[in-house]
């Protein structure tokens, strides 16, 4: 078999998770702005949806989002294969397969985090997936389910899985509890346990091993580094998107800049897509955090908030929510 292809290690170190509802294109072009050298990653497409499903909207991709990659959910290796040929068609830089997503209704269909307990499978579905596309296939997983307290179990997943061609893992370190919490409390109530991560990649210096999972602050992220290839950050990168351009600039370099020269960086793309009939709700939505924490911030959301949804809404409206917030921080 040849050998699959692998990511450039510069293009690991930061990234941003694949999050339901949220990481579509307008969101990933903004953090594109924000974050020139990150990692961004589609909302979880299931593979049914890419063979049969609107491709226009569900693979939507703008060409400033690169490197981007797309995750697939699902459990049938020719569909996963079929849809992973589709994904890098339309573009994409790498497939990734969702191992780690603990919903009722993932689970009622075979896949996300109960794959976990299949590795069989899922060799099966990255062998299928690798011979399918020409760009490299990662998977995003879990440490286990429910009560998997044993690293060798973990492990002889990842090897399994590595064997069929995988050479990229980003580890939520965390179980998944498939039974009693909400996909919510997955994501903060079972207990992190970062050392597994880190003791894979000594295990395994010669895979990619991504850390995620509660990754809310610059120092967070850096102490990754020193351990792993690099860390992905979820919802600190949505609820508080100047974070993804303080590491972006504290790891690659460049001059950090004002959360506003930022924002009117993004106003061709913004007016772009209203000519082309896009709302502006569609676009601001994923903006409201931008001020996370700054004097002004809640103006700024609530202008965005109650503006946006207005026909006729552009980016007059984003102006305004500026210097209502540029007004209130002079006046502290």
């Amino acid at each position: 078999m040849t050998a699959p292809p692998s990511i450039p290690l510069a293009q690991l170190r930061l990234s941003v998770a694949p999050m339901m509802d949220w990481t579509d294109t307008q969101c990933r072009v903004f953090h594109r702005a924000l974050a020139p050298n990150a990692r961004l990653y589609t909302e979880m497409v299931h593979a049914n949806a890419v063979i049969h499903g609107d491709r226009a909207r569900l693979l939507a991709m703008d060409p400033v989002e690169h490197p981007v990659a797309l995750q697939l959910g699902g459990s049938e290796p020719e569909l996963l294969a079929q849809a992973a040929r589709i994904g890098a068609e339309y573009g994409f830089d790498e497939v990734n397969l969702n191992c780690g997503c603990p919903s009722d209704r993932v689970q009622a269909g075979r896949f996300g985090a109960c794959l976990m307990r299949e590795p069989a499978l899922v060799a099966e579905s990255v062998a299928a997936m690798v011979a399918a596309c020409p760009v490299p296939v990662t998977v995003k997983c879990r440490l286990g389910v429910d009560d998997d307290q044993h690293y060798e179990v973990f492990l002889a997943f990842i090897e399994q899985v590595a064997a069929a061609g995988c050479g990229m893992f980003v580890v939520h370190a965390r179980n998944a509890w498939l039974k009693g919490l909400s996909p919510k409390e997955n994501r903060e109530v079972p207990p992190l346990r970062y050392d597994w991560a880190y003791r894979l990649k000594r295990d395994r210096p010669d895979l990619q091993v991504i850390v995620n999972g509660g990754i809310a602050t610059l120092e967070d992220a850096t102490e990754h580094l020193r351990h792993s290839d690099g860390a992905m950050l979820g919802r600190a990168a949505y609820h508080d998107p100047y974070l993804l351009h303080r590491l972006d600039v504290a790891w690659f370099g460049g001059e950090l800049r004002s959360r506003a020269d930022l924002l009117r960086g993004l106003r061709p793309y913004v007016e772009e897509q209203l000519a082309r009939g896009v709302y502006l709700k569609h676009i601001t939505r994923h903006l409201l955090g931008l001020f996370h924490g700054e004097r002004g911030g809640r103006a700024f959301r609530q202008v965005l908030s109650e503006g946006a949804h207005k026909p006729g809404a552009d980016w007059s409206l984003i102006e305004r929510a500026l210097a209502l917030t540029e007004t209130r921080a002079d006046a502290a």
